[in-house]
């Protein structure tokens, strides 16, 4: 039911940690996996590790900002794997700026990077889907930001109740062509893009707020992964946010 061999599945922000384990997981069911980001050398040691299990995998930079580039990422990978058919989204960017000290070119970064790029990428890889009558999975990574507001990450917030939005309305319009657009929610992962808002009285809080009273680790979203990624094991789930958050959202005092 999870075997994906003979898949392709594009990550992009497979370079990262939360995604790169999430491109792991995928390869381990089969899938050959396209890792996507900016840095070869970020990139590097992730293939090494899907390789040394069997897996298989390269990487192709792109720079999820612009249309062209993303075009360009779609025609390499159609070229070199034949087909695409599950599209991972989970670039994304932090800060914990004061609402009222927030410049507009950080507004504007992480708008561009958590938002702007999820739609370009839906965009350009959803007409591939419908001209090639792909039976797609798409997994934007969302946030428990967009489920229940967080302090102290207002423009994080906001961009990703815009994906969270933008997911459900894709679900909606693409269901009768069977591509289905899910949300992967993480709780409260120690990653690159959120270590510098952890501080000591913000991880006490996190705690408090998680029955399961830990973070958690990378490997813990492979299992959604597979689940969202696989037509066999959820070929009837769309428009849903899978949250993986140890508790944290069955929390009310």
């Amino acid at each position: 039911m999870f075997n994906l061999t003979g898949k392709t599945a594009v990550v992009i922000g497979g370079t990262g940690e939360l995604c790169g384990a999430m491109a792991e997981g995928l390869a381990s069911a089969g899938a050959e996996v396209v890792l996507v980001g900016r840095s070869e050398e970020k990139a590097a040691a992730r293939l090494v590790k899907i390789k040394e299990a069997g897996g298989k995998a390269y990487f192709v930079a792109a720079d999820v900002n612009a249309r062209a580039s993303m075009q360009s990422l779609l025609d390499t990978v159609v070229e070199k794997s034949g087909k695409i058919d599950i599209l991972v989204n989970g670039a994304g960017i932090n800060s914990a700026t004061p609402f009222l000290e927030i410049p507009e070119e950080e507004f504007d970064r992480i708008w561009n990077t958590n938002t702007k790029a999820v739609f370009i990428s839906c965009q350009v890889f959803g007409a591939y889907f419908l001209e090639n009558k792909i039976e797609a999975s798409i997994i934007n990574v969302g946030s428990m930001s967009a489920v229940t507001p967080l302090s102290r990450v207002f423009t994080y917030s906001l961009t990703k109740a815009a994906v969270h939005n933008l997911s459900k309305n894709l679900a909606r319009e693409w269901a009768p062509h069977n591509i289905r657009v899910n949300l992967l929610v993480p709780g409260f992962f120690p990653a690159e893009q959120n270590r510098k808002v952890l501080t000591e009285e913000r991880v006490g809080q996190i705690m408090n707020h998680t029955p399961m009273n830990r973070f958690g680790e990378a490997k813990e979203l492979v299992g959604a992964t597979l689940l969202l990624a696989s037509n066999e094991a959820s070929g009837f789930v769309t428009g849903t946010e899978l949250i993986v958050d140890g508790g944290f959202a069955s929390m009310t005092l």
